[in-house]
């Protein structure tokens, strides 16, 4: 069973995953403003993903015993400078994510919850991969220059 803290703080990530999915979204809709189909498919699949990870805290507050209790979600930003912009604010959200993940699992630590720390280092794992891979995007179009296309298509097949 939860306590209290442990319940509002993983109430508090539900929230975040879904303004990260919400985030993913407005991006999708950026590139579609601006016709990078294979941009707007990845993060499409990464909103998904985000709606994921926030039905895994959903079921883990229900599972253990606890209330779900949604709040608003923020507005996210809907324009950005360039494709670049938008990855390198997606690696910055990432690792932003990463220490609200640290933090959840300090706190789990603290109030002695071995169940959530448990359930939390799924999250640890998860958000090395996230980081490399909105990092690698933004390699790519670094590298890639003002020539997306290739990019564009690239990231068009991702599932």
């Amino acid at each position: 069973m939860l306590n209290d803290k442990m319940q509002q703080a993983l109430n508090r990530q539900l929230n975040r995953e879904l303004y990260s999915a919400y985030l993913y979204l407005a991006m999708a809709a950026y590139f579609d403003s601006i016709k990078l189909k294979g941009f707007a498919n990845w993060m499409r699949v990464q909103a998904q993903e985000e709606v994921e990870h926030g039905m895994k805290f959903y079921d883990y507050i229900v599972e253990s015993s606890g209330r779900v209790i949604m709040a608003d979600i923020e507005a996210p930003p809907s324009k950005w400078e360039s494709p670049l912009d938008a990855f390198e604010f997606t690696f910055k959200h990432e690792q932003k994510v990463t220490g609200l993940i640290n933090d959840l699992v300090n706190l789990s630590l603290a109030e002695n919850d071995e169940a959530t720390n448990n359930f939390l280092q799924w999250f640890v794992k998860e958000q090395v991969e996230e980081e490399e891979s909105a990092d690698a995007v933004v390699q790519k179009i670094k590298r890639a220059g003002a020539d997306l296309s290739m990019l564009d298509q690239e990231l068009g097949k991702r599932a």
